[in-house]
């Protein structure tokens, strides 16, 4: 399948030039934020809620997450190896380079798929992608990774240019009884309310996943948080870990890359 679209995309597609666009499109929108700030969502939009944001910050209330994410990433598996044994640099201060491109596979491993894998690879049993125990590993996992820039190579391969084209073509495509599509919420109308939430603007909005929110009364993962936003404007949610969202986290990385880590992070 990647192969049969692979040409087209790599003829139209130039995502050095979509990250400049993307990024010039917010910074004139919302001229007062600092560049980096937009990593912190709705708090970069609003003085009273940063306010509110940064009193939390002293007593997150992702510590828990922290806390039992590091005790898990320390925690042999059956066989004697750890999640360590997966990973470059021992799976320390490495969350930016996710996701990437695996040209032999020929599709993109996120972090959370890459987590299940070494899971798996070592006998044991793979973990919910949406919240729990996986929010907890990747929470700890960003963490380590705090203030290093977004880095996510596209490589000079048709495939990842269609992978990453295909979760383009995703974000700006509207979807749903509401017809909305993903930009509609975090391109056209951040800092806008939907509900009682605040939209954050699409730039930097990965930085700072796994994030917890008080809606959900705990913690959830990238993978959750596509299919809420899906369920919130009554389209039908895929699978976890689909090549749809895999590829739409591929887009939405790279365009922020230069943008700091910030995960775990908080919301309404």
């Amino acid at each position: 399948m990647a192969a049969t679209r692979a040409a087209p995309a790599a003829e139209r597609t130039d995502p050095a030039a979509d990250a400049k666009a993307f990024r010039d499109y917010f910074v004139k929108k919302f001229p007062k934020a600092e560049l980096d700030d937009f990593v912190n969502g709705p708090y970069s939009m609003n003085k009273d809620m940063r306010k509110q944001w940064e009193e939390m910050e002293q007593f997150p209330p992702y510590e828990f997450a922290l806390d039992a994410g590091k005790e898990m990433f320390a925690k042999p598996f059956k066989n004697g190896k750890t999640y360590a044994d997966c990973f470059e640099n021992g799976g320390i201060g490495i969350r930016q380079n996710y996701p990437y491109f695996d040209e032999k596979e020929s599709k993109v491993i996120t972090l959370e798929l890459a987590l299940n894998r070494c899971r798996e690879d070592n006998g044991e049993a793979p973990l919910s992608y949406t919240k729990d125990e996986m929010a907890s590993l990747t929470a700890y996992m960003a963490y380590t990774s705090r203030g290093k820039p977004m880095d996510i190579k596209i490589p000079d391969d048709p495939r990842a240019l269609a992978a990453y084209e295909n979760g383009k073509r995703y974000f700006y495509t509207r979807r749903g009884q509401l017809n909305f599509s993903c930009a509609s919420c975090h391109v056209q109308s951040p800092g806008e309310h939907l509900r009682a939430e605040t939209l954050a603007p699409a730039l930097g909005i990965l930085n700072a996943m796994p994030i917890y929110r008080s809606q959900w009364g705990g913690m959830g993962t990238i993978s959750r948080r596509f299919i809420s936003c899906n369920s919130q404007t009554r389209a039908v949610p895929l699978e976890p870990q689909s090549e749809e969202y895999r590829d739409l986290e591929y887009f939405l990385s790279y365009v922020s890359n230069g943008l700091p880590i910030a995960g775990p992070g908080s919301r309404p």
